[in-house]
């Protein structure tokens, strides 16, 4: 490959995430240390904690490094045929996003261990994530579940509740969006303190106060809530 980049497929766009876009809890700072080394990983974490983001974002590392790189969202391509795998083993970094969905997948089980183990012999690099813990995992096919558990194995964790402030401040001033400290507060108190919902609500809030011409006040934010 002469022109290294993100490679493209039909599945496939350009992403705008980007790690340092991305609030690391302190309980995650291992995560976000493990994503920047060269061993293959799997991270696991429930819904809406963001591993999505943190997959297309680590390509996008890679790119911006001049190195090759392919996410591979397997709820969308799953029912596809498997051999959509043949010859990746040269990318610098592929990253299955619920690698989950394909357990008890014959021919899925079968393509993904041949290419952990033809990656093994490139150097290509391999980033999984999963809403189960590792252990829970269960492949029919028992050699790709011994391998995969041989990974580097991180958990994402949602961000603690006394940190949501913190979040918060962090997400408004990578996005450019002023935010007082009445307005966090009123967010925080009268709104679910998740980060999920609270990105959610700023999102609109943004694209409100864009429309209205109006910066951001308690007011505008009950029409939101």
């Amino acid at each position: 490959m002469t022109k290294p980049k993100q490679l493209t497929f039909p599945w496939s766009r350009k992403f705008s995430s980007q790690i340092d876009n991305y609030y690391f809890d302190i309980n995650n700072e291992s995560l976000k240390n493990s994503l920047f080394e060269t061993n293959d990983l799997i991270i696991s974490g429930s819904n809406a904690v963001g591993k999505t983001f943190i997959l297309q974002a680590i390509c996008n590392f890679y790119t911006q490094k001049n190195k090759t790189s392919l996410y591979i969202p397997l709820k969308d391509v799953s029912n596809l045929g498997a051999e959509i795998l043949d010859s990746l083993e040269n990318i610098h970094l592929i990253c299955f996003d619920d690698i989950d969905q394909i357990q008890k997948d014959q021919q899925w089980e079968v393509a993904i261990f041949n290419l952990v183990n033809a990656c093994l012999i490139s150097g290509s690099r391999i980033i999984l994530s999963t809403k189960y813990r590792i252990h829970e995992l269960q492949f029919n096919l028992l050699d790709l579940e011994s391998r995969i558990k041989k990974f580097e194995y991180c958990e994402l964790k949602h961000v603690e509740d006394k940190n949501l402030k913190n979040a918060l401040l962090f997400i408004s001033n990578k996005r450019s969006i002023t935010l007082g400290p009445k307005e966090i507060d009123y967010l925080l108190t009268y709104t679910k303190r998740s980060l999920k919902s609270l990105i959610d609500i700023l999102d609109q809030l943004d694209e409100l106060s864009m429309q209205l011409k109006r910066r951001i006040t308690i007011p505008l934010i009950k029409k939101i809530i």
